[in-house]
């Protein structure tokens, strides 16, 4: 990725920048606790932390208004939080317990909020897409000016279903964004060795969907990203491609050593690119807050991860009747 440079003027208020401060850094210590509970054996299965990207669902929540949707894959935590829902039952899901989302049976990759328009966590790959286009689907017969943004990452975006549902997507001027979250490995193969165009986001250029890159580092350029793309979608001109160039700082998941790239990269993306650090530096350059501010809303964050986390340890098990709740049939 380009090397830091100094944030443009932007007419974003200190309020707004307070609030995308708290929101990422609320993602980052959440993901850290979630991933000392898979040490210690609490979290079992898979567990994909979203630590580095959390401007990207920052940014665009940001551009969302009530009632949009949102639908990803697995790397879902930030997603979860950054739309509003309780970072306590986001943590006793996964943890596996009633308090939990899903009542403890859907663990990392599969937790749902119909009240915060949250359809998943979805555990393979690009299924999502598809899924996505749908729910745009039915805002559009609906009428109701809705917008759903539906992410994938640069991996994924090599799946044909993706192109299958770019192709009836655009046929049908769904009001889709396609959100690609680009963090450059996959599942563990860097986007130069597998991903035959450097630019992801033209690839929806011969179904006639706009696209554009954006800087996931930023959440300042993913908010007005976003805003061009979800003004597009409401205008009825069809879906709209943001390909988020981002960077995740740990593995794929917590047991990728993540031996493809050095420590080097990652360092260096940590002390010049970070996301939580950018807003940190906006909002004491720009008078907004001091040190001992940003020091006390740390502070706050820890003790509201701290508590989900005691909430998921003291959250009981699953009762064995709940194999048999929230399923299509009845068993004969």
């Amino acid at each position: 990725m380009a090397a830091k440079k100094p944030a443009a003027k932007t007419n974003v208020s200190g309020e707004e920048l307070q609030k995308f401060y708290r929101e990422m850094l609320l993602i980052r210590r959440f993901e850290e606790k979630a991933g000392q509970l898979y040490g210690m054996g609490l979290i079992g299965g898979f567990c994909h932390l979203y630590i580095g990207q959390e401007a990207v669902v920052v940014g665009l929540e940001a551009a969302a208004e009530e009632g949009d949707k949102r639908i990803t894959s697995y790397r879902d935590h930030g997603h979860m939080l950054a739309c509003g829902m309780d970072p306590n039952g986001v943590m006793a899901e996964l943890t596996g317990r009633e308090g939990g989302y899903s009542k403890g049976k859907g663990g990392s990759m599969h937790m749902f909020s119909k009240e915060k328009h949250f359809y998943g966590g979805h555990g393979i790959v690009g299924a999502q897409v598809p899924l996505g286009a749908g729910l745009a689907f039915a805002d559009k017969y609906k009428g109701n000016g809705r917008v759903t943004f539906t992410y994938f990452g640069d991996g994924a975006a090599n799946q044909g279903q993706v192109y299958e549902t770019f192709n009836m997507a655009a046929l049908w001027d769904l009001p889709v964004v396609f959100v690609i979250e680009n963090n450059q490995y996959a599942m563990g193969t860097a986007q130069q060795r597998s991903t035959s165009s450097p630019d992801i986001h033209t690839r929806g250029e011969s179904f006639g969907i706009p696209g554009e890159a954006v800087d996931g580092m930023d959440v300042l350029a993913v908010k007005d990203a976003g805003e061009r793309a979800v003004a597009h979608c409401r205008k009825g001109k069809g879906p709209y491609i943001l390909e988020v160039k981002t960077y995740r700082y740990r593995g794929h998941s917590m047991s990728d050593p993540a031996k493809y790239r050095t420590r080097e990269e990652v360092q260096k993306m940590r002390e010049e690119r970070d996301a939580i650090d950018h807003v940190r530096q906006l909002l004491i350059d720009g008078k907004h807050a001091s040190e001992e501010d940003l020091k006390a809303v740390d502070k706050e964050i820890k003790a509201i991860v701290s508590a989900s986390a005691d909430f998921a340890k003291e959250s009981p098990l699953p009762a064995a009747e709940e194999l048999w709740t929230d399923i299509y049939a009845e068993a004969t």
